[in-house]
C-alpha cells in the first residue's frame, strides 16, 4: 500500500513541474523577465511566513502555505487568466475546477481530498486563511508593479479604479497591509504610474 501511494505521489511530483512553464503577465521585481507560476507560489509562502503576523484574525500558518503552494497548480490545465482581463473573467472556476479533480486525483485518495478541500477553501475565500492567502496573491503583483514602473498597469492600460477594486481585498486578510497597499496605490497615481 505504502509503495501503491508512493508511485502516486511521485507521478504527482512530476505532473507539478508543469507550473514552471506556465507564465504570468507579472514581471520580476526590477525587471522584464515575466515570473512564473512556481516562483509566484515560493514567493507567497515566504510572504505568509514572514508577513503572519499582520493577519487579521490568527491564522494557522502551515495551512495558508497549504494554500498560496497549490493554488494555481489547476492553472497547468486551465491556464493562467490575466487579473485585469476584461475578456475572460478571472473567476474560471469550472475550469479550475476540473483541473483540480485531475491533477490533485493523482494523489492518494485522502491527500486528493485534502488537497482539493485546501484548493476549494482559498477559491471561496471565506476562513481567516484563505482570507491572508489571498491577500499575498493580491499583494504580491503590486509590489512588482511598483517597482517595474507600473509594469502591467502600464503595459495593459489598467487605470487605478480597476487596481483599487481588485487590491481592496487585502483588508479582508489584512487591514495593515491594505494600509500599506492603499498608500502604494495613492502614490503610484501621483508618480504617473497608474491613471486615474
Amino acid at each position: 500500500m505504502k509503495i501503491d501511494n508512493l508511485l502516486k505521489q511521485v507521478e504527482f511530483i512530476k505532473e507539478i513541474d508543469k507550473i514552471k512553464y506556465i507564465q504570468r503577465k507579472t514581471k520580476l521585481f526590477n525587471s522584464d523577465r515575466h515570473e512564473n507560476d512556481a516562483e509566484h507560489s515560493w514567493h507567497l509562502a515566504m510572504m505568509a511566513i514572514v508577513l503572519s503576523e499582520h493577519a487579521n484574525e490568527q491564522i494557522d500558518v502551515l495551512k495558508v502555505l497549504k494554500m498560496v503552494l497549490i493554488h494555481d497548480i489547476v492553472e497547468i490545465d486551465a491556464g493562467d487568466i490575466f487579473i485585469y482581463d476584461s475578456v475572460k473573467n478571472h473567476s474560471n472556476t469550472k475550469e479550475e475546477l476540473k483541473a483540480a479533480k485531475r491533477i490533485f486525483g493523482m494523489l492518494p485518495t485522502e491527500q486528493a481530498q485534502e488537497f482539493i478541500a485546501i484548493w476549494e477553501e482559498f477559491e471561496e475565500s471565506e476562513t481567516n486563511e484563505a482570507k491572508f492567502a489571498k491577500a499575498m496573491d493580491r499583494f504580491e503583483p503590486l509590489l512588482q508593479n511598483t517597482s517595474n514602473n507600473g509594469g502591467t498597469w502600464s503595459e495593459f492600460n489598467v487605470k487605478y479604479e480597476s487596481v483599487y477594486d481588485k487590491k481592496k481585498l487585502i483588508k479582508k486578510g489584512s487591514k495593515s497591509i491594505w494600509g500599506f497597499a492603499e498608500e502604494l496605490i495613492n502614490e503610484s497615481v501621483k508618480n504617473g504610474i497608474l491613471k486615474k
